[in-house]
Order: C-alpha cells, then sequence, then structure tokens
C-alpha cells in the first residue's frame, strides 16, 4: 500500500475516494526509560529508549490506518497526518494518533 503526506500520488490518478481514516496508538514508557531521560535533561543529548517507543507507537499507528484502508477497498492512503500527545498521570504515556484519506489509485 503506498502512503503518503500529499493529498496525490505524482503518476497515480485517484479513481475513489473512500473517506478518512484513523488510528491511534497510546503506549506507555517505563520506570527505567523516564529515570534514563531524566540524565539526558540534565546532561544534555539524545533519549534513545523514548525515541524508541515513539517509533514503535508511530509504526503501530501507520499499520493500523493501512488495515482500515485496505478493509475498505482502497490501495493508498494520501494526506496522512500525525499528531503526538502525552496523556496519563505524570504525562506517562504517549498517544500517535495517524490520519489519512483512503483513496483507489491507477
Amino acid at each position: 500500500m503506498i502512503t503518503s503526506t500529499t493529498p496525490t500520488i505524482e503518476g497515480h490518478p485517484i479513481k475513489k475516494y473512500y473517506g478518512v481514516v484513523t488510528s491511534e496508538t497510546i503506549i506507555g514508557a517505563n520506570v527505567l526509560k523516564d529515570f534514563a531521560a531524566s540524565f539526558h535533561d540534565f546532561f544534555g543529548g539524545r533519549s534513545r529508549g523514548y525515541e524508541n517507543t515513539l517509533a514503535e507507537a508511530k509504526l503501530t499507528a501507520m499499520r493500523e490506518l493501512q488495515e482500515r484502508a485496505e478493509q475498505l477497498g482502497a490501495n493508498a492512503v494520501v494526506g496522512i497526518d500525525f499528531d503526538y500527545e502525552t496523556i496519563g498521570q505524570s504525562a506517562s504515556m504517549l498517544m500517535v494518533a495517524c490520519s489519512g484519506t483512503a483513496v483507489l489509485i491507477d
């Protein structure tokens, strides 16, 4: 399945629009990642633990989005947008919401 953040895919005219598809993934960050991230906050640098958690959540949301589009008969999703939010007590969970338009292309 072709996915794109753009509203069209060059060389592939849209034959049919199926409508908006969405997916949401909520993933928890564990205490060890929080502890390691506190050092990065203090000393600077990147937090690989959080980056990996974010990548996992984004990948899961994309997979779900594609599955929902396929269930409608689509072979592509255009105009994809991601939103990120921390939720839960002490903002200990990360939500990734993904949306786009399911379409049939040539």
